[in-house]
């Protein structure tokens, strides 16, 4: 590109505003707001924010090198307009508190609202889309990991289980030392900002400000009780120490992993295997056999003999009244 090109001439390529637009939509553009449009979550921005942005971008911003500056205001805007003749904007009204519905409108103006349309490169997107698979594709195979594999994922599921417990104290500790004091001091504090980026929430590094006024008596009574349990702790060493034991013992046990499954390892190398009963199991099993035949076939052993019983003593008093009528018709 000749370094006379003007730069209303040089977006007349598409190519050429496909990057400006990825420049545009990375984290070094202009900051977007997010609202619904037919239903869809997309991103929009005010006409008026865009050029200033283009024209005069915030300080710290690094523009693409292959990319002409913008002289003044009036280049900004044509190429402004051929983003929405070439659709990477679209025009925009609001209806309501965060829902916007498109416009018929194909004019740019400053005071107007735009939906962008260009989503920006998205091989980024793509290759995280396909470490996620991959990673889903890893854990449905851990059955038949290495165990090398297996214990070096133990241990750095622990440690950063342990790092995230140990950052959040420390924060929490910062905190309270120095809010006791009359200054409200935060570690990292949009840290746990669900609403923010990934590298958003590591910014501000710290935060120090004073506190509000008015919490004088609640701070000094937060820091008597604090103090005060910290006295009682180390006055109080049989019992501290059982409790930095067990924490102790408790690490220990995790990183050895005694923590896991109580099935023992021979067990988990032969899950697979066809498990077959030795002798003893077998004899073992034949005499519980056994017994429980045993245990069923008495009770009608004693069934049947009661009922043999009840047709000897029927049979017998039948045969005493046959007698009986016998020598009454020998005496008529």
């Amino acid at each position: 590109m000749s370094t006379e090109t003007k730069p209303t001439e040089f977006y007349q390529d598409v190519q050429a505003l496909r990057k400006l637009c990825d420049f545009l939509r990375s984290r070094q553009g202009p900051k977007t707001r997010e609202g619904v449009c037919r239903g869809q979550r997309i991103h929009y921005i005010k006409g008026e924010k865009l050029v200033d942005f283009m024209f005069e971008p915030k300080k710290g911003t690094k523009w693409p090198v292959k990319l002409p500056r913008f002289e003044n205001r009036q280049e900004v805007v044509l190429v402004c307009k051929t983003l929405i003749k070439e659709q990477f904007l679209v025009p925009a009204d609001k209806v309501a508190k965060g829902e916007l519905e498109l416009s018929n409108s194909r004019v740019f103006e400053e005071t107007g609202v735009f939906v962008w349309v260009y989503e920006g490169d998205k091989t980024k997107m793509h290759l995280m889309t396909g470490g996620l698979i991959v990673c889903a594709l890893l854990m449905a195979l851990q059955p038949v990991w290495p165990m090398y594999i297996r214990v070096f994922v133990w241990y750095l599921a622990v440690s950063f289980l342990l790092f995230v417990f140990g950052l959040i104290l420390i924060r929490a500790m910062l905190f309270l030392f120095i809010w006791i004091a009359g200054y409200e001091f935060w570690f990292l504090p949009n840290l746990f900002d669900e609403s923010l980026g990934f590298y958003e929430s590591f910014v501000p590094v710290v935060s120090f400000e004073p506190t509000k006024p008015g919490q004088l008596w609640i701070r000094l009574s937060v820091g008597v009780a604090f103090f005060s349990f910290c006295y009682w702790a180390l006055t109080q060493p049989s019992e501290f120490d059982d409790f930095v034991q067990g924490q102790g013992d408790f690490l220990k046990d995790l990183y050895a992993g005694n923590l896991l499954s109580d099935m023992s390892q021979a067990d988990k190398e032969n899950i697979d295997k066809p498990r077959m009963q030795s002798l003893d199991d077998l004899l073992k099993s034949l005499e519980d056999d056994e017994d429980e035949f045993t245990e069923n076939i008495q009770p009608k052993r004693a069934d049947a003999t009661e009922e043999q019983e009840e047709e000897e003593v029927a049979d017998l008093l039948d045969s005493l009244i046959d007698d009986e009528e016998i020598i009454t018709s020998d005496e008529e």
